[in-house]
């Protein structure tokens, strides 16, 4: 596992306002890592991510036989932070039936008529499961903060779109995730911190590839001129909802390799702190089933 001070370090204190200026965006995260050298963090950080693979896999099958509680990672970042490879590899050893990836696009016509919580809401993972967001709810106070016309699509009630507005959002859904969490869903959100730097780096790498290209659209590359309000964005996002019941952590995400083995420790030490059981077997279930046993030794 890695060490406690690491996971405290990426862990948003409840009330702490954040400058993203003070959280690094690579491996090094502290002398001990710079001593240790690239090298032998990055082959460190791969035996972890694979113990935590195993981990994952062996959690969601006593998860899913207590099914008593829910599991909903939310991933954000910046275009090109690695949300999708950090979903490939990280569950990669979990049981699809127990684990949904849900992503969101432009609100249809319908989802538009409701509040801004109410299309995610429909998606929550089921008690036994693992759901994961890549994005989520939380656009509605970031790119919709630094787009604030979106506003108008939302038909909502007339007011001003001041800071008195944000602070609300950001208190529903404070409300959203402690009414989740008091009904028993764990949840776990990841801002995968990525430079300019390396975003310009994966973006080229992607514009000089064809294979790739897919992957790039002008607006993404449109949204990068708008960096610094996304940076404002996310500060403010990280500072105001993150709590005791459900804190963010904030992942180094300019090495892949890095990120992944992160979030799959805080997931799976997350998970083993609920002490799961596999459910009991009364006596009465017991019997039953060595009858069956035995009925199914005299099958022909």
């Amino acid at each position: 596992m890695i060490r406690d001070e690491i996971i405290r370090k990426i862990t948003v204190k409840p009330g702490k306002k954040v400058d993203l200026k003070d959280h690094e965006t690579g491996w090094a995260q502290d002398d001990e890592l710079k001593k240790a050298g690239e090298d032998q963090v990055k082959d460190a950080a791969r035996k972890i991510l694979d113990q935590n693979r195993l981990t994952l896999a062996e959690s969601q099958e006593l998860l899913w036989a207590s099914g008593a509680y829910s599991v909903l990672i939310v991933l954000q970042g910046m275009d090109t932070a690695g949300k999708d490879g950090t979903i490939r590899h990280v569950m990669s050893g979990v049981n699809p039936q127990g684990c949904r990836v849900q992503g969101f696009k432009v609100p249809t016509q319908e989802e538009l008529s409701h509040n801004f919580l109410w299309r995610y809401s429909k998606a929550l993972p089921s008690r036994g499961e693992i759901g994961i967001f890549n994005r989520s709810y939380y656009e509605d106070v970031l790119v919709v903060k630094v787009h604030p016309e979106i506003l108008d699509a939302q038909r909502l009630p007339p007011g001003k779109r001041d800071q008195k507005f944000w602070d609300r959002r950001y208190k529903d859904i404070n409300a959203f995730e402690s009414h989740l969490v008091q009904n028993g869903t764990v949840i776990l959100k990841f801002f995968l911190h990525i430079s300019k730097e390396e975003q310009k780096r994966r973006l080229l790498e992607r514009l000089e590839n064809k294979e790739k290209y897919w992957k790039v659209s002008p607006a993404d590359l449109k949204e990068r001129g708008y960096w610094d309000d996304y940076i404002q964005a996310y500060e403010a996002m990280l500072s105001n909802t993150s709590t005791s019941r459900a804190p963010w952590y904030i992942i180094p995400a300019d090495f892949k390799w890095a990120a992944r083995a992160l979030v799959a420790d805080v997931v799976s030490r997350k998970i083993q702190e609920l002490d799961l059981k596999y459910p009991e077997v009364t006596k009465k279930q017991v019997e039953e089933l060595k009858r069956s046993k035995k009925q199914l030794k005299l099958e022909g």
